[in-house]
């Protein structure tokens, strides 16, 4: 299949086809979702983005919200900035803390995480582009525990992302949170087929 930048509506199955069906796909999208998947740190994980993990999101929508040929163009204006144009990466990070109190005061103290993401490319540093959709750290400084990141990435960084082997670093050099971790291969390999 050819790498798919864009999210039309011809894409989408019919929500009975995808009500057949959607069992077996969601499984098969936690298992794509599954290699593509860093953690980085005690309670940040990113989440890379594809064609296929948008699309799934955007059947669920559809399937769940029930809003028919009216709610498709508005789930596609929401997650085609999500798919990866060819020269980027792009990511969903979570900060997971599963105690709610613990969760609201940390969230707190990380505003502006979403600006100090970074990936390391045979030591060449990529700075992320936090989504420009809207704010997710409030005034107050109280960060978003989902924010979605871009990756914008040079021709030389995409083919040294491609090669097989490539040290590529994940980090996060905010003051509260300063993390890294190293891309294992096989999540390396199954991202560079985002790339052009």
């Amino acid at each position: 299949m050819t790498n798919k930048h864009e999210l039309v509506a011809g894409d989408l199955m019919s929500m009975a086809e995808y009500g057949r069906i959607r069992r077996d796909e969601r499984q098969r999208i936690v298992e794509l979702k599954r290699r593509r998947r860093v953690e980085v740190g005690p309670f940040a994980t990113f989440y890379f983005e594809c064609y296929e993990t948008m699309r799934q999101q955007v059947h669920e929508m559809l399937f769940i919200e029930k809003g028919g040929p009216e709610q498709v163009m508005g789930e596609l204006a929401a997650y085609n900035p999500l798919v990866p144009k060819g020269n980027e990466l792009v990511a969903t990070l979570m900060i997971e803390i599963d105690e709610p109190a613990r969760r609201q005061e940390m969230l707190a103290r990380l505003g502006g995480i979403e600006e100090t993401a970074f990936l390391r490319i045979a030591g060449e540093v990529v700075k992320a582009e936090a989504e420009k959709d809207l704010d997710r750290t409030t005034e107050e400084g109280k960060a978003s525990s989902v924010q979605f990141i871009h990756f914008p990435l040079t021709p030389a960084q995409v083919a040294k992302f491609k090669t097989p082997g490539s040290e590529i670093i994940l980090g996060l050099n905010h003051p509260a949170y300063g993390h890294m971790a190293l891309i294992p291969e096989a999540v390396r390999a199954e991202l560079a087929k985002d790339l052009d």
